[in-house]
């Protein structure tokens, strides 16, 4: 029972976290659905609503990590949560008075990426506090494998609601959800201990800002599973929309057999995250970190072959299975190392420096590639990420952490 393994105050901390990444998946993909269906937005305003919202997030949240280091973090995530439910909620709201307007869809996506990037800081940090250090890897095992359950389910069971109810209602079901979230936080009880750094009168200094992002690339055994996440991460979502154009276009797959190709394939990571400790106990961080991560490279290049038909449906779900299982291993590895070699004082605002790095990595990459896919056609351009994912391994190479891990990580 896991509040018998990392305590009631884990257990709540994880039901929190299922809560909202349901919700976030449940409302999958509502954003560019109620700007098309419902404002009637064309596709330059659709593909600004992906990139441009995200990015400003981004942006505002640069401030956010060392404001975070210096305060209590349940009460940041708590804060986020409500940030996020009260930004989602009006959306319907303004629907209802018929008011919904695109500028609004694309503040209320910067101001949720934003809250989303506090929340990412301060629970890293609340988490290295709140369990045993032989305890991380099982704890973020078992966030990895929630998240991909929620990706799993989410997307299907809200494509449902959109078709029964509109995309409105799956944006009030995520809202929802980040209030449910804010009450397991609140639920977790007990009394913080107060930041080594606290003071309501500190004033952010520009050493500050910029702390986070030298840990990172200054740090021997972080630096290159910095580098090798954030183009990793790029290079894979940036094939997503040419991979999506070719499939519902001129492989003319349906809409439902796109999706279920993905659903499918997150089982992977179910059984890679229940996998991952037992793996490093067995075998090391450091070989772990280092297969995992070349083998999960050598996979998208796949997508570029694909067909039209059930062979070309199975050669998706392949690829995607395995891609996403060894992401599952490689991931849960790799954010307890980044817990273990980060100081306590500086966990917030490496993490905020991270997650900022990764969106605009995301955000860069994916417009590079629809401008390659609109010149060479999307075939190319998804083989060309591929290949390219191929060197990223390289980067591990440079230097990845071993530390001993107790045996409580393999449970």
């Amino acid at each position: 029972m896991v509040r018998g393994a990392l305590g009631r105050g884990f257990g709540w901390l994880w039901a929190a976290y299922a809560m909202s990444s349901f919700g976030t998946w449940l409302a999958f993909g509502a954003f560019p659905l109620i700007a098309v269906v419902v404002l009637r937005a064309g596709p330059a305003e659709v593909a600004a609503l992906a990139a441009v919202g995200p990015a400003v997030g981004a942006l505002l949240a640069v401030p956010l990590g060392p404001w975070v280091e210096f305060r209590r973090k349940r009460p940041v995530m708590i804060a986020a949560d409500l940030v996020r439910c009260g930004a989602l909620l009006s959306v319907p709201a303004a629907y209802v008075l018929g008011a919904l307007g695109f500028w609004q869809l694309l503040l209320v996506s910067a101001v949720v990426a934003a809250a989303d990037i506090a929340f990412t800081a301060a629970s890293g940090a609340f988490l290295k506090g709140l369990v045993a250090p032989g305890d991380l890897l099982v704890a973020n095992g078992r966030f990895e494998a929630t998240m991909w359950t929620s990706s799993m389910l989410g997307p299907p069971l809200g494509g449902a609601l959109t078709a029964l109810f509109g995309p409105v209602l799956t944006v009030a079901a995520d809202a929802v959800s980040y209030l449910l979230s804010a009450a397991g936080l609140r639920a977790i009880g007990g009394r913080e201990p107060s930041p080594a750094h606290e003071s309501s009168a500190h004033r952010l200094r520009a050493a500050d800002l910029f702390e986070g992002w030298r840990h990172l690339l200054t740090h021997r055994g972080l630096r290159p599973l910095f580098l090798n996440a954030v183009l990793v991460n790029g290079l894979i979502m940036a094939s997503a929309p040419p991979l999506a154009v070719l499939m519902l276009g001129p492989l003319g797959f349906a809409p439902w057999q796109y999706t279920l190709a993905f659903a499918v394939s997150c089982a992977g990571g179910l059984l890679g995250s229940r996998l991952a400790p037992r793996l490093v106990a067995r075998f090391g961080r450091r070989r772990v970190l280092r297969t995992a991560g070349a083998l999960r490279a050598l996979w998208p290049v796949g997508l570029a072959f694909v067909s039209a038909g059930p062979g070309g449906l199975a050669l998706v779900m392949a690829v995607e299975f395995g891609l996403i299982f060894l992401s599952a291993v490689f991931n849960p590895v790799l954010a307890t190392s980044r817990l273990e070699l980060t100081p306590t004082d500086r966990v917030a605002r490496t993490l905020s420096a991270w997650s900022v790095a990764s969106r605009a990595s995301v955000a860069v990459l994916t417009a590079l590639w629809g401008a390659l896919a609109a010149l060479t056609g999307p075939r190319t351009a998804i083989g060309l990420a591929g290949i390219l994912l191929w060197a990223t391994p390289l980067l591990l190479v440079a230097g990845t952490p071993e530390r001993a891990v107790p045996a409580s990580a393999g449970r």
